[in-house]
């Protein structure tokens, strides 16, 4: 870290954290406060509640983790749960602990297993209309609305991801291969 005052490094023990409360007013944070808000992680996964699979609004889904029954003992009432979350279209509320941090998720039937999504919090997802609201209403011709349509029933397809590539990755993966056998790329300088 460095100083923005005097632009000299800041050793790591005189480095401290804080909280900004208001312009240029800092709160310092001791690191004994901070690990006393960290939840205790007791490896069990508590059902909440549950909700319609269709009302789960995928602006809040963040990350997927695939689950698995614990051992042999519990499949059959995993597969239980999976079959009876699958005939009723439903997911699971839940609360857990993920890296040191409590999370809510929705368990929800993929396949012959369960998949559990970490959900945003609700005051980090923008709301839409803040963001639409200085749209005008706009006239929308038919014919115009009818060649929309015809140009996407044309080029419908099916989502699959196995199709997207990420051409950063497969550069740099390129890059470090051609270094390793110690050819020049044309593009490198």
């Amino acid at each position: 870290y460095i100083d923005e005052e005097t632009g000299e490094t800041v050793a790591a023990e005189d480095q401290t954290k804080g909280y900004e409360v208001s312009k240029q007013d800092f709160m310092q944070v001791e690191p004994h406060e901070l690990k006393a808000l960290k939840p205790v992680s007791d490896k069990l996964l508590e059902i909440t509640g549950f909700v319609d699979e269709a009302s789960i609004d995928s602006r809040y889904l963040a990350k997927p983790y695939y689950l698995l029954p614990g051992d042999r003992m519990a499949e059959e009432s995993f597969a239980l749960f999976r079959a009876a979350l699958a005939r009723k279209k439903a997911a699971a509320r839940s609360s857990i602990v993920l890296y040191q941090r409590g999370r809510e998720v929705v368990i929800q039937p993929v396949g012959k297993g369960l998949l559990m999504t970490e959900l945003r919090p609700a005051n980090s997802v923008v709301k839409a209309e803040s963001v639409f609201e200085g749209l005008g209403k706009q006239k929308i011709d038919a014919e115009m609305t009818d060649l929309a349509l015809h140009i996407i029933d044309k080029k419908r397809g099916t989502f699959d991801p196995s199709s997207f590539v990420d051409n950063y990755e497969n550069a740099v993966r390129a890059l470090v291969e051609a270094k390793r056998k110690g050819i020049k790329l044309p593009n490198a300088a």
